[in-house]
């Protein structure tokens, strides 16, 4: 099944190249991996369903793979090239649409009582002017077609201004094919954040997006590394799916192929590169002097040609460049996921909802620094805010099954209004329940449990099993089960038990502050010293024997 969904992923993807992009065959299938058949194949399937390329994008993949039929190939047409007159002629033919053809036909035209070059001849000479050309100058790159991007060999050092550490700031270098016009910044790495970020700020700095843009063959950017069909990762996909354009690696150890990016890294390592003995405290400062120097590189004179960068940019690619989307790329990461039982996920320690349909099934995720977009069968089905604590969750009403989302919907107000709508004794025990749980979850449960006693058994019933659990102090909702099951509730209530009678109190009731000496005797004057205390025995505790007045003892008859 994953099989066929990249498939039609891909074969979807070919289409808006097509029919938005108006790229060739060969380029998208190259951009994509795919046999040229393939690619014949499905875009006349989808010219023969009549169905244009807004309606076809809407599909989804089942009802796609549905109306594209196998139909026969379809050949491939290919535009002859034409050659104009030297410096201007080398300079037209990177013009979109314009070709050798037509221009010895204008050649022609504006000579018309001269003797003229015939069309082969008229190609010799044009050869022949080329060859004292640099290889990179030859190429002929049609206005507003490709974008070449590369990192610089050398780095430069920034300096942190707290810590006084050394980072390497590494250069980010883009140009256009037609006009040379280039770009350059300052990034930490090259990472795919990086990579990414910069070429977004380069389609910003020349206001307008290339039909192509062609990277060397960085792991940042390549998932499956090819000798003649490197397949770029996701991100990169996606990347160039919101420009609207195709990116086409070069191929590796193929210098021929990405020889303005070569050429424009040099320049820009000689340039620019004039800034090392200078020191940075931030990559912000890095850029700004680098812009400086970019404006000087774009406004220097060519050595061969008439112009500078700047007003070939201007002549050529600014008019034909794709306009720019209205927000730009934000970078990035995809990962598989698979639904737990209570319909989340967990994303880098974050918990996020998506339709409870999914239980236990394979998501795609598409991870940014603010959102995460949950897809199924190249479909959004769930977007969240990226949560910052971990352990959090973000749940949303819409994905729970019914019964949860009812349980949601409770609130502390609600249910007591629902217990004073049985009764007095009912709510008692629901506000006991919601402020006497550790977590008004638990609460919440409590009470749904009372709410069921009342569908089973009945509002009167529940009040007065309330009641009594009331009277016995034990305002929960188990108690209250059992009186209910047990049918206690429906037994009369037992009467208060009668408090015990208080013992009388008058003059001849002595209280136990009687018989405390100190307070009994100290303020009484009919006793103006205390009783001395018996002595003890010879052998032991007193023997209880009297004393005459003069204090000597009495004898005692045995």
């Amino acid at each position: 099944m994953a099989a066929q969904r990249v498939a039609m992923r891909n074969i979807k993807e070919c289409l808006r190249l097509k029919f938005e992009g108006g790229l060739s065959h060969e380029k998208i299938a190259r951009a994509l991996q795919l046999s040229k058949g393939v690619v014949s194949k499905y875009v006349t399937a989808a010219a023969e369903t009549g169905m244009e390329w807004p309606a076809l994008a809407v599909l989804d993949e089942v009802a796609l793979a549905a109306a594209l039929l196998p139909t026969a190939r379809v050949r491939q047409t290919r535009g002859e090239r034409v050659l104009p007159d030297l410096i201007t002629i080398h300079r037209e033919l990177r013009r979109k649409g314009v070709t050798l053809q037509l221009l010895w036909e204008e050649y022609v035209a504006a000579h018309p009582e001269q003797p003229t070059y015939r069309y082969t001849q008229f190609v010799e000479h044009y050869r022949r002017y080329a060859s004292t050309l640099k290889r990179s100058m030859r190429q002929q790159h049609r206005a507003g077609e490709k974008l070449f991007i590369d990192y610089a060999g050398p780095t430069l050092p920034v300096i942190d201004p707290a810590t006084g550490e050394i980072s390497r700031a590494h250069i980010f270098v883009a140009a256009l094919g037609a006009s040379n016009y280039t770009y350059a910044c300052a990034t930490p790495g090259e990472t795919q954040v990086d990579w990414l970020t910069a070429l977004g700020q380069a389609f910003s700095y020349f206001g307008g997006v290339s039909e192509m843009v062609v990277p060397d063959n960085p792991r940042a950017l390549i998932a499956h590394p090819d000798r003649y069909e490197p397949g770029l990762n996701r991100a990169a996909l996606e990347c160039a799916r919101h420009y609207d354009t195709v990116m086409l690696p070069a191929r590796p150890r193929k210098p021929q192929d990405k020889a303005k990016a070569e050429v424009a890294v040099q320049v820009v390592e000689r340039w620019i590169m004039r800034v090392r003995h200078q020191q940075f405290f931030s990559l912000h400062a890095l850029n700004q002097a680098i812009a400086k120097l970019l404006e000087d590189l774009n406004q220097r004179p060519f050595k061969k040609l008439d112009g500078c960068r700047r007003e070939w940019f201007e002549r050529l690619d600014q008019p034909v460049l794709r306009p720019l989307p209205q927000h730009p790329y934000e970078v990035v990461t995809f990962k598989r996921c698979k639904v737990n039982i209570d319909y989340h996920i967990e994303v880098n320690g974050g918990f996020y909802s998506v339709p409870s349909a999914l239980a236990r099934q394979s998501v795609d995720v598409r991870l940014s620094a603010h959102t995460v977009e949950v897809l199924h069968g190249n479909r959004r089905v769930a977007s969240h805010l990226r949560l910052q604590r971990r352990g959090a969750y973000s749940t949303q009403s819409e994905h729970m099954p019914a019964s949860h989302k009812a349980h949601r919907e409770w609130t502390p107000q609600r249910l007591l209004d629902w217990g004073e709508r049985i009764g007095p004794q009912t709510r008692q025990i629901v506000e006991h329940q919601l402020t006497h749980k550790p977590h008004p979850e638990m609460g919440y449960r409590a009470c749904l449990g009372l709410l069921s006693l009342a569908r089973q058994y009945g509002n009167a019933r529940l009040e007065a099993a309330a009641s009594r659990a009331v009277q016995l102090r034990a305002l929960n909702g188990r108690t209250v089960r059992n009186l209910l099951k047990q049918g206690l509730d429906q037994q009369p209530l037992p009467k208060p038990a009668t408090p015990a009678a208080q013992p009388s109190s008058h003059e001849n009731v002595r209280g136990a502050d009687y018989y405390t000496q100190e307070e009994l005797f100290d303020d009484d004057p009919t006793h103006p010293e205390p009783i001395a205390p018996t002595a003890a025995g010879r052998h032991g505790p007193s023997t209880g024997r009297t004393m005459d007045a003069a204090g000597q003892p009495q004898p005692e008859l045995r």
